[in-house]
């Protein structure tokens, strides 16, 4: 159900226009600039004391009616954070309560990464008991009435929260790398990454030789400060796009820089299986790979040839068998529900012909219309609709992600990470399924941000958290390819400056 209004009000010392957008895109409110005769929704919150006081005034047709809700605030959160949770949580209330919408899966709980609040609470001592053991059962519910979180959503981030721990309690010296490689054969209709089409030769030279210096640089301050490395992730992009040549160039250089002896895991993002060559598999083998990503996205053509992927279902296969018979990697793959054109069957199907080449990690991404995808462009433009696309809708999207969650746990996949998007269909999340022992380590470190983790690369990240200012160091590298070589010096500099604090 979408709800259209064609004015909002904020009202109030502070407006909260973030949290009040929030809940209005969760509850698929939509302002319409016109003189329809569409709703006018005004909004007012009002701070007395530890009470957060919400009011609306809804105009229909003429008549104009008002409604109100208090909540308040925990002693034990910091104010500023519970002020907009109470916000978002005494207006969802307030229209799920009276306007007839449906709830949501993750109710006012928003933000990328929802098992970090979990992970927080149990870190100031919330959800464990005199005797150290964790109460899952309270952790789960006070998920479910802080952030009005479905039952079945409120115990997965519980579960994925607990399992995480020893991965995130590694230690502070051991660190994360992120190699960004921006080149991808073609640019997919839901992509907003920011990645190149394969360019010329002497492109990629002169960023071979401009990633030479980053990797260098951050190998330097390594050894400078004594981190050990854990985990390297070359990802992007395709790193597996670059010719032969290069990318044996750019793995020799990743691991004669940042491998040691505490690396426990070395990722490389092959996601189009067509990249993927006999050279390149040796090369992976000689220079230490441990995991490697083989991501379809869907086992049916038609979709592949939609969404602007040049693989084939076969080449999909094809990577899976020449992967397991030239090495003792873990491989991952990556699906996604909600693609255009797709319905539960079609995932159904999908699911079975991957789980036929027993992946060690699966992860369920739902579809996400993001901001810079040719999807979202097109969405844009007033002659393409939604239906244009042939998208499921949410309930169908909710189904094929509960059937991938229930297959999964019959085959002895479990979830340890998980993430949320703006904009995803079905507003789930996207989850990552492995059988014991095959957890993606870096995975969990970059979505944990409780370690630093190393940027090189085309839109690479440094992040050094700083756990006594409970604050996170960032720095970045440039998005655009152009900038980046231009400007490296920069960026090392900046990274430089973020690790020395």
């Amino acid at each position: 159900m979408s709800v259209k209004i064609k004015a909002l009000n904020l009202r109030g010392k502070n407006d909260f226009s973030k949290v009040v957008g929030d809940v209005l895109r969760s509850l698929k409110f939509e302002i319409v600039k016109t003189n329809a005769d569409f709703d006018e929704l005004e909004v007012f919150n009002e701070i007395i004391g530890k009470k957060v006081i919400t009011r609306l005034k809804v105009a229909v047709g003429g008549v104009e009616y008002f409604f109100k809700k208090n909540s308040i605030a925990r002693a034990d959160e910091r104010f500023g954070a519970e002020v907009n949770r109470l916000v978002k949580k005494n207006l969802y209330l307030l229209l799920v309560n009276n306007f007839a919408l449906d709830d949501v899966p993750y109710g006012i709980l928003h933000g990328v990464r929802p098992t970090k609040i979990i992970q927080r609470w149990l870190r100031e001592g919330f959800g464990v008991t005199s005797h150290g053991v964790i109460d899952r059962d309270r952790i789960s519910r006070r998920i479910r009435s802080d952030f009005l979180v479905e039952l079945d959503k409120a115990e997965l981030l519980t579960e994925v929260a607990l399992r995480q721990l020893p991965i995130i309690r590694s230690g502070e010296k051991k660190i994360s790398v992120y190699v960004g490689i921006p080149f991808c054969k073609t640019r997919c209709l839901y992509c907003s990454f920011p990645s190149n089409v394969l360019p010329e030769e002497n492109v990629i030279a002169e960023f071979m030789t401009t990633l030479t210096r980053d990797i260098e640089a951050a190998a330097d301050a390594i050894n400078r400060y004594g981190f050990e490395v854990q985990t390297i992730y070359v990802g992007g992009g395709t790193p597996s796009a670059l010719p032969e040549n290069f990318f044996a160039e750019m793995l020799e250089t990743v691991h004669k820089n940042f491998y040691g002896a505490g690396v426990e895991e070395l990722t490389v993002e092959c996601g189009r299986p067509d990249t993927i060559s006999a050279e390149k598999i040796s090369v992976m083998k000689n220079f230490g790979v441990t995991r490697v990503s083989v991501n379809p996205q869907t086992m049916h053509q038609r979709t592949l040839d939609l969404i602007g992927r040049q693989h084939t279902v076969e080449d999909v296969t094809r990577a899976f068998n020449d992967l397991r018979a030239a090495g003792d990697w873990k491989i991952n793959t990556d699906l996604i529900v909600g693609l255009p054109g797709e319905r539960f069957a079609d995932f159904k199907e999908t699911l079975e012909k991957i789980l036929e080449l027993k992946p060690d990690d699966v992860t369920i991404h739902s579809l996400a219309i993001k901001r810079g995808s040719k999807l979202q462009t097109r969405l844009a433009d007033e002659l393409n609709k939604l239906e244009d696309f042939d998208l499921p809708d949410d309930d169908e999207v909710r189904k094929m992600a509960d059937y991938a969650a229930k297959i999964l746990r019959g085959e002895n996949f479990y979830p340890y990470y998980l993430y949320r998007q703006g904009y995803m269909s079905g507003q789930i999340e996207n989850v990552g399924w492995c059988r014991k022992g095959s957890e993606g380590i870096y995975n969990v470190q970059i979505m944990g941000e409780r370690q630093i983790i190393l940027g090189t690369g085309v839109a690479a990240s440094t992040k050094v958290p700083d756990h006594a200012a409970k604050k996170i160091r960032t720095a970045f590298n440039a998005k655009d390819l152009k900038t980046y070589m231009r400007d490296i010096d920069r960026y090392i500099t900046r990274r430089d400056l973020v690790i020395s604090g």
